[in-house]
């Protein structure tokens, strides 16, 4: 049997739109960030572009969406992945719209504004009630937005950049009186050069992270004298090179931590905040690994974030925000909390997760949300990988493994096979123990290099 959309998927809809029914046309716009940075000087850094991986992660939007709703997605996702959703997990699904125009170095909203036929497809839906729903607004979903005359679920592309910047969190987090990590906001060259030598002053190490920096990039760790004079001196030539010493930047005691976590609020349109959730997230040197649930705090660790919460959602309200945001915290090695790292005033991985966390998470279980790498001697097929995993996919007393995005295997990278792709999951279980057996499970399975099936 198919279920129709999530209760989370409602909740989402009204509060973006006021009704539990509007069609929503996601737009899995990941790494958004980019274009909101162009407009700020960061850390000297490499252009860096979207990867093959990033691009193909837009299907997890398809566990998010329910019928009625339509994914923009530049590649079309596999026919036996949908088949799986459908019939083994009696997920309902959205429509599917594919550009006929897509290039891979460019947003998949551009693809859209150079696809005529997909953008009278659009159109159409916004002639029938459905709201544009990107991850975050950047100028190009306004444009589109214009074009097909969809009107946008969620705020311009001026609001999300104001309120996303790391400078934003640190400024808002003082002036709220939430207990905030020791630091400094650094919008000049002159304020990064005070800001080092009075970090200079005290024992350990600052972290310097760009206002737009995302999954570890743009964040470097100063743990000598040596290293801070080396970015000092690099950012000091660009400035001197420019003749502009701009900076959109935090420096940040390094904080000896037991857990990250995210948790997330729904801000409406009225301004009320919803405490959704809070998880611990999996992170390796900044990168993001996955989600741990429940996550281990106490009752006043717990009473801490809602709180922080609560006055971070009403403060974005009251900045012109609504809608999606996830809230980075980490509870220190002394268990003190910081409940506001950052704001990710956007739909975040927890996001695309909320939907099947609903349906197979069951109280009084543990779950974890996480990618394995796989490599794969050429592209297969989702029929391929059920061979490989086989058992894992199916309810057992040991726990499930819930496939929520196969599109990124196939995304490899290397010059030659093998190709290493990623495969996301949702992996379910009656407790810790029996969630790390079935974690131990599925490495072991997609350890070896994937081989397609003839003729697949």
């Amino acid at each position: 049997m198919t279920r129709e959309s999530t209760d989370y998927l409602r909740r989402l809809k009204t509060a973006l739109t006021g009704d539990p029914a509007t069609p929503l046309a996601f737009l899995c716009n990941f790494e958004v960030e980019a274009q909101w940075a162009r407009h700020h000087v960061g850390l000297p850094a490499p252009a860096a572009t979207p990867t093959a991986i990033v691009q193909r992660m837009e299907e997890l939007g398809i566990l998010l969406a329910g019928p009625g709703d339509v994914l923009v997605v530049k590649h079309a996702p596999d026919e036996g992945y949908l088949r799986y959703l459908e019939e083994d997990l009696g997920v309902g699904l959205p429509a599917v719209l594919v550009p006929e125009t897509t290039t891979e170095d460019r947003p998949t909203a551009e693809d859209l504004l150079n696809s005529p036929r997909a953008l009278d497809r659009l159109s159409l839906l916004g002639r029938r009630g459905a709201r544009l729903m990107p991850m975050g607004t950047s100028e190009f979903e306004e444009k589109l937005a214009v074009s097909a005359q969809v009107p946008l679920a969620v705020p311009d592309a001026t609001t999300f950049e104001r309120v996303n910047s790391k400078i934003y969190s640190r400024r808002i987090t003082e002036e709220l009186g939430l207990p905030d990590v020791p630091g400094w906001c650094c919008e000049s060259l002159g304020e990064l050069r005070d800001a080092l030598a009075e970090a200079a002053g005290a024992p350990g190490a600052v972290v310097v992270k760009d206002a737009y920096g995302v999954s570890g990039k743009g964040l470097v760790v100063l743990d000598t004298p040596a290293k801070a004079d080396r970015l000092l001196r690099i950012v000091e030539r660009r400035a001197a090179r420019t003749g502009d010493d701009r900076l959109a930047v935090v420096v940040e005691r390094w904080i000896p931590k037991r857990a990250d976590l995210n948790y997330q609020i729904t801000v409406d349109r009225r301004g009320d905040v919803r405490f959704d959730f809070v998880k611990q997230a999996l992170t390796e040197r900044g990168v993001h690994q996955g989600h741990l649930m429940p996550p281990d705090l106490a009752a006043d660790q717990h009473a801490l974030l809602r709180r922080a919460a609560a006055e971070v959602g009403g403060r974005l309200a009251a900045d012109g925000f609504f809608g999606v945001a996830g809230i980075d915290a980490i509870v220190a090695e002394d268990e003190r909390v910081y409940p506001v790292l950052e704001i990710n005033a956007r739909l975040n991985m927890s996001t695309y997760q909320g939907g099947m966390t609903e349906l197979f998470h069951q109280p009084g279980h543990v779950a974890l949300a996480r990618h394995y790498p796989v490599r794969t001697a050429a592209p297969i097929v989702f029929d391929d990988l059920r061979r490989v995993l086989g058992p894992l996919l199916s309810p057992a007393p040991g726990g499930r493994v819930v496939v929520t995005c196969f599109g990124t295997v196939n995304a490899g990278t290397g010059d030659g096979p093998p190709y290493q792709g990623r495969l996301y999951t949702l992996l379910t279980a009656p407790d810790h123990d029996r969630l790390a057996a079935l974690d131990e499970a599925a490495r072991a399975a997609l350890a070896g290099v994937l081989q397609p099936r003839e003729g697949s």
